[in-house]
């Protein structure tokens, strides 16, 4: 067994993408680290400063010790150190990150009994989300289904000519929050329309149709009940279009909002950046990021 510390590097995640409401994730270039040794006590420690659980309650920690004992191999117990990029509650799938960290982080140190896909299966019934925990799994743009424990996916690399640009409120929207104001039915019309979107949001993404994209992230199922949960999202979205954004959705369950934008529209930030300081959302974050194709790694000395 390997008992030499585990680095690893896990991307943060947008899903849904507008349409594709629990199917379309991808993933982005901010990153979550998770460092882990086997150890005879627990010691649960952030290397930034971002407030964690340090005992067992840890997800990291209760993912990796499921692990252990669903291979019926012997545990005592870990050291982990986090480096948290990848903002908590916001919808860029910062759980997602600890599932995958402690999955992949327990098979390093068991000798990696477990394949990708095997990996990929329970992360996703852990998470509950495919199109969050796959696409952090494997990077890229992913189309997931998860039936009866098995998630059925399509991964496509995103081209680098297009920015995600993550909006971040200052203030968390919990899943289990975004996912009470949905509706319990829907209309036939509306299950039409959003299908549709999200075929159209897949194929245009990878095949590089851009003019679709606005058309595409349209939702009927999700976003409209959400927008009035994250204060002012409409004008910000409003702002990005005005900017000339392809695109612009609720990330996630939320607050996060993304825009998809050309990599040639080199003023999109400062203008963004100063709508958001004119109307009053100075200690909203503005990231430019990229799709990470290369999903989750381990990283060698």
């Amino acid at each position: 067994m390997n008992k030499a510390m585990i680095k690893i590097r896990i991307p943060a995640t947008s899903a849904n993408i507008g349409s594709g409401f629990d199917s379309l994730g991808l993933a982005v270039n901010m990153y979550n680290y998770v460092y882990m040794e086997e150890s005879d006590s627990l010691e649960i420690s952030s290397k930034d400063g971002t407030i964690i659980p340090t005992n067992e309650s840890n997800l990291i920690y209760k993912t990796a010790k499921y692990l252990f004992e669903e291979c019926g191999r012997p545990f005592k117990s870990l050291k982990i150190e986090q480096i948290n990029n990848v903002p908590i509650a916001r919808g860029l799938g910062s759980s997602s990150t600890c599932i995958i960290g402690g999955l992949v982080g327990a098979n390093e140190l068991m000798g990696c009994p477990l394949s990708k896909d095997e990996l990929i299966n329970l992360a996703a019934a852990m998470e509950g989300h495919p199109d969050n925990s796959t696409p952090a799994m494997i990077g890229g743009l992913v189309t997931a289904v998860l039936d009866n424990k098995k998630v059925y996916y399509v991964k496509q690399e995103i081209d680098s000519a297009l920015k995600f640009a993550a909006i971040v409120p200052d203030f968390e929207l919990k899943t289990s929050d975004a996912r009470r104001v949905l509706p319990q039915q829907i209309a036939h019309k509306d299950g039409v329309f959003n299908l549709s979107r999200a075929a159209l949001m897949s194929v245009s993404l990878y095949s590089g149709n851009y003019n679709n994209l606005r058309v595409a992230a349209d939702d009927r199922l999700h976003q409209p009940y959400r927008l009035s949960l994250i204060n002012k999202a409409e004008q910000v979205f409003d702002i990005c279009y005005k900017n000339s954004a392809y695109a612009v959705y609720i990330s996630g369950a939320g607050s996060t909002l993304m825009a998809i934008v050309d990599d040639k529209q080199i003023d999109f930030e400062q203008k963004t950046r100063d709508a958001l300081d004119e109307m009053g959302l100075g200690e909203w974050k503005l990231h430019m990021l990229s799709v990470d194709n290369a999903g989750t790694v381990v990283l060698k000395d």
